[in-house]
């Protein structure tokens, strides 16, 4: 079994992460600056480590003596996902790391066109091969448990109502995080994929109405699929991070979901949907649908904190 360094330990992908390799039997460095980074949840024995991840340094210092290191970007992270990766890269080159798995939280381009700011997976693949660092890369395209944060949960349980920017047509590849963890976990010992990036979602594409009826038939009572603007979701988004967010980060956050998400709607690419047939041949996970993940979540109504996004 091996000991992988987990960044961003305390946040919801980094959790699942933490979650799967504990399940897995695997030993785990958890780095994040919280003293408790779980929020109660009963990994058993988990290091704690903190460090600056945007000084090389530090990262190389947490890194001693892990045989992978998972990675994913903070989404409100100071730097570019080319320079923090690359960062990770060297780090893990000078600490000897065996394999770093960098999770991009979204579609790499995989054909010609314009690619939006998808492209930014490209150039930081390129950054982190040029460091040396043997790596693996995943492109996780729409989370399921989006549905779980606070911009989406309440609408859901008090309204009926599903809020989101997607065309009632366009078919996304859902996947769970705990899915995406198991991928992640795949890579660490596998030498085929060392230097290998893959697109990933779930086993089923849904359109919205689709999400909507089957979300409906789990919780037992009926929903409505309630289409945003791109615009009316990029203030609802930066609506839900509060106080945390500061005028000069909205300026810059806002406009930019309006402008991915009407990429997103309009492209002739398909950034939200995967052929999962090629993959699951090459790296056999039983997946979870949409339906299975949403049976194991608690849809009662609540006012615990949820995270605001991410």
């Amino acid at each position: 079994m091996a000991l992988v360094a987990v960044f961003g330990a305390s946040g919801r992908q980094g959790l699942a992460q933490v979650r799967q390799l504990k399940a897995s039997g695997h030993d785990v460095r958890a780095v994040s600056r919280r003293p408790d980074p779980f929020y109660g949840e009963d990994f058993g024995e988990v290091e704690v480590r903190p460090a600056d991840i945007y000084d090389e340094d530090s990262v190389a210092e947490v890194l001693e003596g892990v045989d992978a290191a998972f990675f994913t970007q903070p989404l409100r992270a100071k730097n570019t996902a080319a320079e923090a990766v690359a960062l990770i890269g060297r780090a893990a080159v000078r600490a000897k790391v065996g394999r770093v798995v960098w999770n991009t939280s979204s579609w790499i381009p995989d054909r010609a066109g314009d690619a939006f700011s998808y492209a930014g997976n490209t150039v930081g693949i390129n950054a982190l091969w040029r460091t040396g660092a043997p790596a693996t890369v995943f492109g996780s395209v729409l989370f399921m448990d989006n549905l779980l944060t606070n911009w989406a949960f309440p609408a859901i349980v008090a309204e009926g109502r599903y809020r989101y920017p997607h065309r009632v047509g366009l078919e996304a590849s859902w996947i769970s995080l705990d899915d995406v963890a198991k991928f992640m976990i795949a890579a660490i010992d596998r030498p085929d994929l060392e230097g290998a990036w893959l697109n990933i979602g779930g086993p089923e594409a849904l359109t919205p109405p689709r999400l909507v009826a089957t979300l409906s038939k789990v919780i037992g009572k009926p929903l409505v699929y309630d289409p945003m603007t791109p615009a009316e979701f990029g203030k609802m988004l930066c609506d839900a991070f509060g106080d945390e967010i500061t005028p000069q980060e909205r300026a810059v956050m806002e406009p930019f979901i309006k402008d991915f998400y009407t990429y997103n709607n309009e492209t002739p690419l398909t950034p939200f949907k995967v052929d999962m047939g090629p993959v699951v041949e090459r790296i056999p996970i039983e997946m979870e649908t949409f339906e299975t993940w949403a049976k194991r979540q608690d849809w009662t109504p609540s006012n615990r904190p949820r995270p605001p996004a991410g």
